[in-house]
């Protein structure tokens, strides 16, 4: 690709460097961008720069937060006691598009993956266990992934709760093994979530394949 400009260049080269997006795509955003007044230009970039510079992780769920705590944690109608684990904020997103749930979220950052050097050390896993007895948590929903590492994280997550009396449930397999969940439509996820099964059917469907 051959640019008549250096900054024109510049502009495409940093566009194509975000996931999903090549450099034709990015030439495509950058000239429509041109055809904006600067305002419009100037506000985009302030606003992707204020995201950036303030933008915070609610400390209790890991979720984005303007605050400390995000909305739904500071919100008196949802379920403290009802929390859904999830691998990432995009499945928080996913999972609220639904309007199935009422609860709280906890967003552990990634999966168990020793492939990948990814152990519990390296996720939220502590701070979860110490919200099962600060907010006297009734249901635990494991809403991960239906990958192995999604299974393998479950798996972890329900022997480190002990002798803790918390119901663990984990999502139908609405979701096709191997898929992930922020990919399944609205309808699929809003069924696994409503039709959820104790973790115990998952723990007996993985010995039984063994």
């Amino acid at each position: 690709m051959i640019f008549s400009s250096s900054l024109l260049e510049n502009a495409v080269t940093e566009f194509s460097k975000l996931p999903g997006i090549g450099k034709k795509t990015a030439l495509r955003l950058i000239l429509h961008l041109l055809k904006k007044d600067l305002q419009q230009v100037s506000n985009l970039s302030e606003s992707l720069l204020k995201m950036r510079r303030d933008i915070k992780f609610c400390k209790k769920c890991h979720n984005v937060a303007d605050e400390e705590l995000c909305k739904i944690c500071t919100n008196y109608s949802r379920k403290k006691n009802q929390i859904c684990v999830v691998e990432n904020i995009r499945d928080v997103m996913a999972i609220e598009a639904t309007q199935q749930f009422n609860g709280t979220y906890h967003v552990l950052g990634g999966m168990i993956s020793p492939l990948d050097g990814v152990g519990p050390d390296q996720l939220q896993i502590s701070s979860l266990l110490s919200r099962i007895e600060t907010d006297e948590v009734v249901e635990l929903i494991m809403a991960l992934s239906p990958t192995i590492e999604g299974d393998t994280t479950t798996y972890y997550i329900a022997k480190k709760m002990g002798t803790h009396a918390v119901k663990i449930t984990t999502l139908s397999r609405g979701v096709a093994f191997g898929g992930e969940l922020e990919y399944a439509d609205e309808l699929t996820l809003s069924r696994s979530f409503t039709n959820r099964l104790p973790i115990e059917t998952l723990l007996n469907g993985s010995s039984s394949n063994e």
